[in-house]
């Protein structure tokens, strides 16, 4: 499910060690990755060849820390507005999955700063992984998916057991929340799937592919309550999906309105203290 990896490197953050981390998982191991770094444009030719100059030393640098095989990696430097190279270039090599590093960025914030990493998701249909600066990458063990009844959902269920084929002890936690918007959250119940038919379907697809499976339930506000289950249950990686917010008629251009209105994948990938892989609905 994850054969072509772009990851965009910008000298900062932790989306480097996040593609380290990923390949030492076994499923990942013979991915092909191409490393991208975008050069904005610049006012003056100086000031271009010296962010060229620049690009080329974060490349290398970036592929060098990465001491993966030669074969099966490559690496792009490009000069234009980056997050449009980004797009381009998962689309020319038909990414399966896009890392980027993340500020963290709230919602408007993200808008008014020109943040990379949200205008990708919001004008991308690729699976993506996003790094904030501010956490700790850690070895893949133990992988969180929120559950629901939704398609997105139950394709971040299929990424999640791909991940954890062949993890030696690897585990899978499915949670559950039911929505409470008062705001009034419950204490995190860790219960049989037979209790919870959202859970049951996700526990035997499970079972079918031999990955062990814990899972809990919780309500309260949704973003809230899947950012503190991560957090108390020490998740490694969180899948979240998230339904095609690009207006039908307008795929080129960002959703702004959408993007400032409520948004449980906004939400998550800014509060999660852990990496967050963000799926989109398959269609």
């Amino acid at each position: 499910m994850i054969e072509k990896i772009l990851l965009a490197v910008s000298g900062l953050g932790h989306a480097e060690e996040m593609l380290k981390a990923l390949k030492e998982v076994p499923s990942i191991q013979s991915a092909k990755v191409t490393v991208l770094h975008v050069v904005p444009p610049q006012s003056t030719a100086n000031a271009m060849t010296q962010k060229w100059e620049e690009g080329g030393k974060i490349l290398a640098n970036a592929i060098q820390s990465l001491n993966l095989d030669p074969s099966q990696v490559s690496s792009i430097l490009r000069q234009g507005d980056p997050k449009d190279v980004v797009c381009q270039v998962a689309d020319e090599i038909d990414a399966d999955l896009i890392i980027m590093g993340s500020r963290g960025l709230k919602r408007l914030q993200s808008i008014l700063s020109n943040s990379v990493s949200q205008y990708v998701f919001q004008l991308s249909s690729r699976p993506m992984l996003l790094v904030k600066d501010d956490i700790y990458v850690k070895r893949i063990n133990r992988i969180m998916v929120a559950m629901d009844n939704s398609d997105a959902a139950k394709h971040c269920l299929s990424l999640a057991l791909f991940l954890l084929r062949g993890i030696q002890g690897g585990q899978l936690i499915l949670t559950n929340v039911n929505t409470d918007l008062r705001g009034k959250s419950s204490d995190v119940n860790e219960i049989t799937p037979e209790k919870n038919s959202v859970l049951a379907a996700a526990v035997a697809e499970a079972e079918r592919q031999g990955v062990k499976t814990r899972c809990f339930t919780s309500s309260g506000k949704p973003g809230e309550e899947i950012c503190r289950l991560a957090e108390e249950l020490n998740v490694d990686l969180l899948l979240l999906g998230s339904p095609d917010r690009r207006p039908s008629v307008a795929k080129s251009f960002v959703d702004i309105d959408r993007l400032i209105g409520a948004s449980l994948s906004d939400y998550v990938r800014v509060n999660a203290t852990c990496p967050v892989l963000l799926a989109r609905t398959v269609s």
